[in-house]
């Protein structure tokens, strides 16, 4: 397969799954649909990642646990929570700050001395961000939508959780096999679920489930975990790793193509905007809309 179609299909995959998982969520609590995804993803990898396992070092297991908790634990955690209060198009335009959270923290922990051009690119992506985030203030007047806020802050959080996976990822999987490091994180993330899982089964059980829950456990495990991390993986594997970050720009369309049929989400102007800072905020820092800089966070 071309590496770039495979990209493109990963990213369309994820870019539909905040409203996907958003309308599962109506009939499936969160942490049991968290469970049910990566557990069943995990043992998907498992096969062929026993079929090439590489030992590892106990340094080795920790870096992968850590992927695992901030990839898995904290980022879908608060993924889910935070779709159900917020709406769905707004999670991959906030999860597009990824790289000003990066750049941030080049210059807070490893000391980076930053450039006039690239930090005020910085603050103009994060003013798109923060633009999105409090929209229901602006929208609704007088009437406090703290539960918008509130998930857009969980968004918030889950896309700070996806860049400390990466920055732990970033070493690892120049040395191990991405299969085998999907199926570690997978099934050690979906573990940590289980203490809140009895919670939920207080209320709900496996015979509630409809076709609202169905399609977020079949999408999540067999499409939004298996198949695109794969396609993913595959793709990275071909391409330079500069050229990657282009193709996750695909997502926030593709949230908007399911969004509007299946959940009557449409972006509104406070959403174009913040799309326009953020966006431009990041071509202006570097000349380049998919500007990824885990070249500042190398290890010391």
């Amino acid at each position: 397969m071309n590496p770039v179609i495979a990209l493109i299909i990963a990213n369309v995959i994820w870019g539909m799954a905040s409203p996907i998982f958003k309308f599962a969520l109506t009939n499936i609590p969160p942490f049991t649909l968290a469970f049910i995804r990566f557990f069943f993803a995990g043992l998907i990898f498992l096969p062929m990642a026993l079929s090439r396992w590489q030992k590892l070092t106990g340094k080795q297991w920790l870096q992968i646990i850590l992927i695992g908790f901030f990839g898995i634990t904290i980022n879908i955690s608060f993924f889910f929570l935070g779709v159900v209060k917020t709406e769905s198009i707004n999670v991959p335009i906030i999860a597009s700050s990824g790289p000003v959270f990066i750049y941030l923290l080049s210059i807070l922990f490893l000391r980076e001395k930053p450039k006039s051009k690239v930090f005020a690119g910085m603050i103009i992506a994060l003013a798109g961000v923060l633009l999105i985030i409090l929209s229901p203030l602006i929208l609704d007047g007088k009437k406090l939508v703290l539960g918008e806020i509130e998930g857009n802050l969980f968004i918030l959080i889950a896309t700070f959780g996806n860049v400390l996976q990466t920055i732990f990822g970033r070493n690892i999987l120049k040395k191990i096999n991405a299969i085998q490091v999907s199926a570690i994180t997978f099934l050690f993330g979906s573990l940590t679920f289980l203490p809140f899982i009895p919670k939920e089964f207080a209320n709900w059980d496996i015979s509630f489930l409809n076709t609202a829950g169905w399609t977020g456990i079949i999408f999540g495990v067999l499409f939004s975990s298996a198949l695109a991390y794969f396609l993913f993986y595959y793709g990275v594997s071909k391409l330079k790793a500069q050229d990657v970050g282009i193709f996750t720009y695909i997502d926030p369309l593709a949230a908007i193509v399911v969004a509007a049929p299946l959940l009557h989400e449409y972006p509104n102007l406070f959403y174009v905007l913040g799309g326009i800072l953020i966006f431009g905020g990041i071509y202006f820092a570097e000349g380049r809309v998919h500007w990824h800089p885990f070249h500042r966070l190398k290890s010391k």
